[in-house]
């Protein structure tokens, strides 16, 4: 795109796009790219001007047949220099599309860059001077532009799954908005399961996009960094007796030594068995649930009420 396009810039490669693409495809590469310069989204940087400016003349021919036809016959739409629809300043972008897509009218108002263009016609009057001419149909006095209203927003998330070797090195994220904008991102090396990346700002209204990361296997690991996550289920006996039992690993099962004693939340740890980056080796933590049956035969609730006699007399 150009920095500064004459009048007579293809309105086609201004926004990007084959001569000829259809009206959805023109609609949505005009988002795309009135977001991409809209000066309230770029820090008045001049050069985002003019080229919201020229994106906005372009979609204008574009849209409008009569335009569009005349532009294709070689002579640009028009002659004269065009008008400046944001001689006084950027409307809001939302408000902005709400108008140029029929979705809301508003009154024509000079400066909003939200009113129809003026037209000149065969009929049309001469000003008699630069002075009269803005003031013809819109009062004696026009008043500056209003400030831009607050837009509410709302903050997005969604949930990116990644195998443990894209979460070690770091991965590609392709994203569309809800607006039709696609955003690229990579993932931070050496990323867990649970993370949360904030993308701040690029949801309309200023809101914040959040990218979940989920990092697991079939077997249940789940990584963070460079460990390994497991939560083993035990029966209370086996917690209360100790056991050996069979425990997944990226490598395959191996055989933990649950100690006697185990309550829920303890840490078994398996050195080594983690993800391995340069010289470094993560280790997997092992977290000990145990889990009470939903239902028990008469034999287990007999034992669990003489264990409960037991429990009490201990106390006394």
């Amino acid at each position: 795109m150009l920095d500064n396009p004459p009048q007579s810039a293809d309105p086609w490669a201004v926004l990007g796009l084959e001569p000829g693409a259809d009206a959805a495809s023109l609609k949505r590469a005009f988002r795309q790219q009135a977001r991409l310069w809209h000066p309230d989204l770029n820090g008045n940087d001049p050069v985002a001007e003019e080229r919201f400016k020229a994106v906005n003349a372009a979609y204008a021919i574009l849209s409008d047949p009569s335009r569009r036809q005349a532009w294709e016959r070689g002579f640009g739409g028009s002659n004269s220099a065009p008008v400046d629809r944001f001689a006084n300043g950027f409307p809001d972008f939302d408000d902005y599309l709400d108008v140029l897509f029929g979705r809301r009218q508003v009154q024509s108002d000079p400066g909003s860059g939200l009113g129809p263009e003026p037209e000149a016609g065969p009929d049309a009057e001469t000003a008699e001077s630069p002075a009269q001419a803005p003031r013809r149909g819109w009062g004696v006095t026009p008043s500056p532009p209003p400030p831009a209203p607050v837009v509410a927003s709302v903050d997005a998330e969604t949930v990116v799954e990644l195998t443990p070797e894209q979460a070690l090195s770091g991965d590609r994220i392709e994203l569309e908005l809800a607006d039709g904008t696609v955003l690229e991102t990579w993932t931070p090396p050496l990323a867990g399961d649970g993370w949360r990346l904030r993308l701040a700002g690029v949801v309309a209204g200023g809101g914040d996009h959040f990218l979940h990361l989920r990092v697991r296997t079939e077997e249940g690991l789940r990584i963070d960094g460079l460990r390994v996550l497991f939560q083993l289920d035990l029966a209370p006996a086996d917690a209360v007796l100790g056991c050996r039992v069979a425990v997944p690993t990226l490598e395959g099962p191996v055989q933990l030594r649950v100690p006697a004693g185990s309550s829920s939340g303890r840490l078994l740890r398996l050195r080594g068995r983690g993800l391995e980056w340069g010289h470094q080796r993560g280790d997997q933590l092992v977290e000990i649930r145990v889990v009470v049956p939903d239902e028990l035969t008469e034999a287990e609730e007999a034992l669990y009420r003489r264990l409960q006699q037991l429990a009490s007399e201990a106390e006394d």
